[in-house]
Protein backbone atom coordinates (compact mmCIF):
# COMPACT_ATOMS: atom_id res chain seq x y z
CA UNK A 1 0.00 0.00 0.00
CA UNK A 2 1.56 3.06 -1.07
CA UNK A 3 2.38 6.04 1.53
CA UNK A 4 0.21 9.32 0.78
CA UNK A 5 2.57 11.24 2.01
CA UNK A 6 5.20 9.62 0.38
CA UNK A 7 3.64 10.20 -2.97
CA UNK A 8 2.69 13.98 -2.17
CA UNK A 9 6.64 14.33 -1.24
CA UNK A 10 7.01 13.36 -4.26
CA UNK A 11 4.68 15.46 -6.26
CA UNK A 12 6.30 18.47 -4.62
CA UNK A 13 9.79 16.89 -5.94
CA UNK A 14 8.63 16.32 -9.09
CA UNK A 15 6.88 20.14 -9.70
CA UNK A 16 9.91 21.63 -8.28
CA UNK A 17 12.39 19.98 -10.58
CA UNK A 18 10.37 21.83 -13.23
CA UNK A 19 11.32 25.24 -11.68
CA UNK A 20 14.58 27.38 -13.35
CA UNK A 21 16.71 27.74 -10.83
CA UNK A 22 18.98 30.87 -9.35
CA UNK A 23 21.73 30.29 -11.59
CA UNK A 24 19.66 31.03 -14.90
CA UNK A 25 17.62 33.81 -13.15
CA UNK A 26 20.59 36.22 -12.60
CA UNK A 27 17.90 39.20 -11.79
CA UNK A 28 16.83 37.00 -8.51
CA UNK A 29 20.38 36.25 -7.73
CA UNK A 30 21.92 39.64 -7.69
CA UNK A 31 18.61 40.92 -5.28
CA UNK A 32 19.69 38.08 -2.85
CA UNK A 33 23.18 38.93 -3.33
CA UNK A 34 22.45 42.54 -2.54
CA UNK A 35 19.99 41.28 0.61
CA UNK A 36 23.25 39.37 2.01
CA UNK A 37 25.12 42.51 1.71
CA UNK A 38 22.94 44.32 3.50
CA UNK A 39 22.89 42.05 6.94
CA UNK A 40 26.75 42.11 6.72
CA UNK A 41 27.84 45.63 6.18
CA UNK A 42 24.71 47.45 8.04
CA UNK A 43 25.95 48.19 11.29
CA UNK A 44 24.10 46.10 14.60
CA UNK A 45 24.82 48.98 17.10
CA UNK A 46 26.72 47.26 19.66
CA UNK A 47 23.40 44.67 20.09
CA UNK A 48 24.18 40.93 19.97
CA UNK A 49 20.71 40.15 19.30
CA UNK A 50 20.89 42.58 16.31
CA UNK A 51 23.95 40.82 15.04
CA UNK A 52 22.80 37.15 16.06
CA UNK A 53 19.79 38.26 13.74
CA UNK A 54 22.08 39.44 10.85
CA UNK A 55 24.01 36.51 10.83
CA UNK A 56 20.92 33.65 10.85
CA UNK A 57 19.70 36.29 7.94
CA UNK A 58 23.16 35.93 5.93
CA UNK A 59 23.51 32.48 6.39
CA UNK A 60 20.24 31.62 5.41
CA UNK A 61 20.82 33.77 2.13
CA UNK A 62 23.92 32.07 1.40
CA UNK A 63 22.32 28.68 1.88
CA UNK A 64 19.98 29.75 -1.19
CA UNK A 65 22.73 30.95 -3.37
CA UNK A 66 24.84 27.94 -2.82
CA UNK A 67 21.90 26.28 -3.16
CA UNK A 68 20.93 27.25 -6.10
CA UNK A 69 17.79 27.79 -5.15
CA UNK A 70 14.22 27.45 -7.24
CA UNK A 71 12.51 30.52 -8.52
CA UNK A 72 8.80 30.02 -9.18
CA UNK A 73 7.82 32.97 -11.16
CA UNK A 74 4.57 34.72 -10.28
CA UNK A 75 1.81 36.56 -12.14
CA UNK A 76 2.73 40.23 -11.31
CA UNK A 77 -0.33 41.58 -9.16
CA UNK A 78 -0.69 45.19 -8.19
CA UNK A 79 -2.60 47.28 -5.36
CA UNK A 80 -3.62 50.89 -4.85
CA UNK A 81 -0.06 51.42 -3.26
CA UNK A 82 2.24 50.41 -5.59
CA UNK A 83 0.89 53.98 -7.69
CA UNK A 84 3.74 55.58 -5.35
CA UNK A 85 6.37 52.72 -6.10
CA UNK A 86 8.09 53.96 -8.87
CA UNK A 87 8.68 57.47 -6.61
CA UNK A 88 9.82 55.41 -4.28
CA UNK A 89 12.65 53.63 -6.57
CA UNK A 90 14.17 57.16 -7.99
CA UNK A 91 14.33 58.38 -4.54
CA UNK A 92 16.17 54.84 -3.43
CA UNK A 93 18.55 55.09 -6.62
CA UNK A 94 19.71 58.54 -4.99
CA UNK A 95 20.34 57.20 -1.68
CA UNK A 96 22.70 55.09 0.49
CA UNK A 97 21.38 51.57 -0.49
CA UNK A 98 21.24 52.47 -4.06
CA UNK A 99 22.61 49.10 -5.33
CA UNK A 100 19.71 46.82 -3.41
CA UNK A 101 16.67 49.31 -4.89
CA UNK A 102 18.91 48.71 -8.35
CA UNK A 103 18.34 45.38 -7.84
CA UNK A 104 14.85 45.41 -6.67
CA UNK A 105 13.89 47.79 -9.78
CA UNK A 106 14.98 45.11 -11.88
CA UNK A 107 12.16 42.40 -11.38
CA UNK A 108 9.63 45.26 -10.23
CA UNK A 109 7.59 43.92 -13.12
CA UNK A 110 7.46 40.68 -11.58
CA UNK A 111 6.59 41.74 -8.43
CA UNK A 112 3.23 39.72 -6.59
CA UNK A 113 1.80 42.12 -4.11
CA UNK A 114 -0.29 41.24 -1.64
CA UNK A 115 -2.00 42.57 1.68
CA UNK A 116 -2.04 39.41 3.35
CA UNK A 117 -4.94 39.93 5.90
CA UNK A 118 -8.49 38.67 5.30
CA UNK A 119 -10.21 41.90 6.38
CA UNK A 120 -7.73 44.73 5.55
CA UNK A 121 -8.74 48.12 7.51
CA UNK A 122 -10.38 50.87 5.10
CA UNK A 123 -7.92 52.88 5.72
CA UNK A 124 -4.75 50.72 5.00
CA UNK A 125 -6.39 49.54 1.40
CA UNK A 126 -4.37 52.30 -0.47
CA UNK A 127 -1.56 52.96 1.53
CA UNK A 128 0.29 49.52 2.21
CA UNK A 129 1.10 46.52 0.47
CA UNK A 130 3.82 44.12 0.60
CA UNK A 131 5.98 41.62 -1.83
CA UNK A 132 7.15 38.55 -0.83
CA UNK A 133 10.87 37.65 -2.80
CA UNK A 134 12.05 35.02 -0.87
CA UNK A 135 9.74 31.99 1.41
CA UNK A 136 7.38 29.35 0.66
CA UNK A 137 5.14 31.85 -1.19
CA UNK A 138 7.66 33.82 -2.70
CA UNK A 139 9.33 33.43 -6.23
CA UNK A 140 12.68 32.37 -4.74
CA UNK A 141 11.91 29.07 -2.64
CA UNK A 142 12.66 28.92 0.93
CA UNK A 143 11.96 26.56 4.02
CA UNK A 144 13.76 28.95 6.35
CA UNK A 145 13.60 32.26 6.14
CA UNK A 146 10.97 35.15 4.41
CA UNK A 147 12.59 38.22 2.63
CA UNK A 148 10.48 41.09 0.95
CA UNK A 149 9.50 44.79 1.12
CA UNK A 150 6.66 46.76 2.06
CA UNK A 151 5.52 49.68 0.17
CA UNK A 152 3.78 52.41 2.34
CA UNK A 153 2.20 55.75 0.74
CA UNK A 154 2.49 59.13 2.46
CA UNK A 155 1.22 59.97 6.21
CA UNK A 156 0.67 55.65 6.43
CA UNK A 157 -0.18 54.61 9.62
CA UNK A 158 0.44 50.88 9.57
CA UNK A 159 -1.96 49.86 13.20
CA UNK A 160 -0.08 47.88 16.29
CA UNK A 161 0.63 44.43 15.76
CA UNK A 162 3.29 41.91 16.60
CA UNK A 163 4.23 38.45 15.39
CA UNK A 164 4.43 35.53 17.29
CA UNK A 165 7.86 33.60 17.18
CA UNK A 166 9.17 35.45 14.45
CA UNK A 167 12.15 37.76 14.86
CA UNK A 168 11.39 40.41 12.12
CA UNK A 169 13.87 43.33 10.87
CA UNK A 170 13.44 45.81 8.40
CA UNK A 171 15.68 47.77 6.60
CA UNK A 172 14.44 51.55 5.24
CA UNK A 173 15.37 52.07 1.26
CA UNK A 174 13.67 55.21 0.72
CA UNK A 175 11.66 57.61 2.46
CA UNK A 176 11.15 57.76 6.01
CA UNK A 177 9.15 55.67 9.21
CA UNK A 178 8.81 56.28 12.79
CA UNK A 179 8.02 53.06 14.81
CA UNK A 180 6.56 53.45 17.99
CA UNK A 181 7.01 57.12 17.91
CA UNK A 182 10.64 55.88 19.56
CA UNK A 183 12.82 57.57 16.57
CA UNK A 184 13.21 58.23 13.10
CA UNK A 185 14.53 55.76 10.39
CA UNK A 186 15.87 56.85 7.12
CA UNK A 187 17.49 54.68 4.32
CA UNK A 188 20.46 52.44 5.98
CA UNK A 189 18.77 52.40 8.81
CA UNK A 190 17.01 49.20 10.80
CA UNK A 191 14.59 48.58 12.86
CA UNK A 192 14.47 45.42 14.93
CA UNK A 193 11.61 43.86 16.29
CA UNK A 194 12.06 40.51 18.97
CA UNK A 195 9.48 37.85 18.90
CA UNK A 196 5.84 39.24 19.91
CA UNK A 197 7.06 42.65 20.21
CA UNK A 198 4.08 45.12 19.44
CA UNK A 199 4.66 47.88 17.07
CA UNK A 200 3.24 50.70 15.26
CA UNK A 201 4.71 52.99 12.38
CA UNK A 202 3.85 56.13 10.50
CA UNK A 203 5.77 57.26 7.48
CA UNK A 204 6.38 60.83 6.51
CA UNK A 205 4.16 63.16 4.29
CA UNK A 206 6.62 64.36 1.51
CA UNK A 207 7.31 60.71 0.26
CA UNK A 208 6.37 56.82 -0.01
CA UNK A 209 8.79 54.87 2.24
CA UNK A 210 10.34 51.48 0.91
CA UNK A 211 11.26 48.69 3.21
CA UNK A 212 13.25 45.87 3.25
CA UNK A 213 12.07 43.08 5.73
CA UNK A 214 13.25 39.60 7.01
CA UNK A 215 11.81 37.54 8.80
CA UNK A 216 13.53 34.43 10.82
CA UNK A 217 12.23 31.92 13.43
CA UNK A 218 11.02 28.34 13.70
CA UNK A 219 9.48 26.71 10.42
CA UNK A 220 6.39 26.01 12.21
CA UNK A 221 5.91 30.05 12.76
CA UNK A 222 7.22 31.31 9.39
CA UNK A 223 4.79 28.89 7.79
CA UNK A 224 1.58 29.50 10.19
CA UNK A 225 1.90 33.17 10.86
CA UNK A 226 -1.33 34.96 11.09
CA UNK A 227 -1.83 38.72 9.77
CA UNK A 228 -4.01 40.23 12.40
CA UNK A 229 -3.39 43.57 13.95
CA UNK A 230 -4.08 44.82 18.02
CA UNK A 231 -7.23 46.39 18.46
CA UNK A 232 -6.80 49.67 20.44
CA UNK A 233 -8.48 49.68 23.83
CA UNK A 234 -11.11 52.26 24.12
Amino acid sequence: MTNPASGAAQKISESLDTLPRLQVEPNWKYLLQEFEELYRYLPAGGSNRIAGHQRKVREAIARLLRGNAFVRPQPPAHKPVTAHLRRALDEGRQGVLAPTVRALDAVEQHLSWQWGYEKVPKGLQNSYAYAELAGTNGPIISEEIILGVVLFAPNCTYPAHAHQGITESYVCLSGAVSENHQGVYVPGSMIFNPPDHLHRITVGARNPALLAYAWTGATQDLHNQKMVFTRSRK
